[in-house]
């Protein structure tokens, strides 16, 4: 007997199939989903804001299908740093009907060509490649390839060999987080592992990731995005960027935090919103910033950052993670006389001092993969419990 394959049909990718996305940009060579809306963007001059709100992190294609194969054809942006070791292929996972089922990757694309040293880069184009999954059961089912959450990645084509269409009817209520490159997922190995994607599948939430590497810095226009997103849960999490940058005095940063508090209430003013200080971080606990490229360790070949702070600036305002710790304590105290649905959650509980020997960060500012499945978990049972300030039970789902 003849066995007929069924032929793979090329599935146009629509908006209704992207989820975490804040805007998709539709560009000569596919479509670039984008974790900040155009307006957004052309506030910002920042090259590496520009870069990391392009990488994917929590955005991904949500569909319902009986296809035993699916293809995706995307050209991904990979990063290489000069005198550093070649960073791993982004991954892509395969999630069906909620449960993690395989995991991919996409060679060739584009290369980003990142100087420390000297503070440059250059891009070299390249072509697209294609990630397939298949042996997939022939019964319908719920699709999630979750994109590479540190590769900015170009959608070019998406094709099945059954009818796909949009998963319109998720329950679950949306859980809108903004935070540093440890909320993008830095050093975790792939997008379902950082932890909010942790904490997302735990706690039963939809994640909308709006974590920047290197720009969680209280900008109006993040808040701005922020306020006209729509969310039942709310997190930021505030600190080690205005460290690390050195962006900002003690002065400066309270005014800030009030302004982009405010801003996420004119949209949300009774949403459960969570302020979420540090985790820990011992180069910047009581040494400010910025932080610095740890140069012996480039020449070992590994990435590793110093503090290059003085400390004697903190008497003028110069701020450390204890000093962040303390002032958020003290802003959310104040604010939750009129905002119950205020609250606070200490990022040491996340990962703290009893940690730090068990479960080093690599290169002195980031979570490895381990590590970032703790946090998760951690947060998951301290946020989304029923008694937790982002009790799931207690939500009235958004309007998607």
């Amino acid at each position: 007997m003849t066995h007929h394959r069924t032929p793979i049909r090329e599935v146009p990718i629509t908006a209704e199939l992207v989820r975490g996305a804040l805007e998709i940009e539709r560009t000569e060579r596919g479509l670039l989903p984008h974790r900040l809306p155009a307006r957004a963007r052309a506030q910002s001059a920042d090259g590496q804001l520009l870069m990391v709100e392009s990488q994917p992190a929590g955005v991904r294609l949500v569909l319902e299908t009986s296809a035993t194969v699916v293809e995706l054809d995307t050209i991904p942006t990979k990063r290489v740093y000069v005198g550093a070791p070649a960073r791993p292929d982004g991954a892509y996972d395969l999630v069906v009907d909620g449960r993690h089922a395989a995991q991919r990757t996409v060679t060739g694309g584009d290369r980003l060509v990142i100087d420390m040293a000297r503070g440059g880069f250059d891009l070299e184009p390249g072509t697209a490649g294609t990630v397939t999954f298949d042996g997939l059961e022939p019964v319908t089912k719920r699709i999630e390839v979750w994109l590479p959450h540190d590769e900015t990645t170009v959608l070019v084509a998406l094709r099945a060999d059954a009818p796909v269409r949009a998963a319109t009817d998720d329950p679950r209520p949306v859980w809108l987080h903004h935070g540093s490159s440890i909320s993008q997922g830095s050093n975790a190995a792939h997008p379902t592992g950082a932890w909010p994607a942790v904490a997302a599948r735990l706690g039963g939430v939809e994640l909308v990731n709006l974590g920047f590497g290197g720009s969680a810095l209280l900008d109006p226009f993040t808040a701005r995005a922020m306020r006209d997103t729509a969310a039942d849960l709310i997190s930021v999490k505030i600190g080690i960027n205005l460290v690390n940058q050195d962006a900002m005095r003690l002065r400066a940063f309270r005014a800030a935090v009030h302004g982009f508090l405010d801003t996420v209430r004119d949209g949300h003013p009774t949403t459960p919103l969570l302020v979420v200080s540090p985790v820990l971080c011992p180069i910047h606990e009581e040494t400010p910033g910025p932080s610095a490229p740890d140069l012996s360790a480039m020449a070992e070949g590994r990435l590793s950052f110093v503090a290059a702070g003085d400390p004697s600036g903190i008497a003028s305002g110069a701020l450390t993670l204890g000093t962040i710790r303390a002032e958020l304590a003290r802003i959310v105290e104040e604010r939750r006389a009129e905002d119950e649905h205020l609250h606070l959650l200490d990022g040491r509980e996340l990962y703290g001092p009893g940690d730090a020997e068990a479960l080093p960060l690599p290169d002195a500012l980031h979570p490895d993969g381990a590590t970032h499945l703790v946090m998760g978990e951690r947060f998951a049972a301290r946020a989304f419990a029923p008694a937790g300030p982002l009790a799931v039970k207690a939500v009235t789902t958004a309007a998607h």
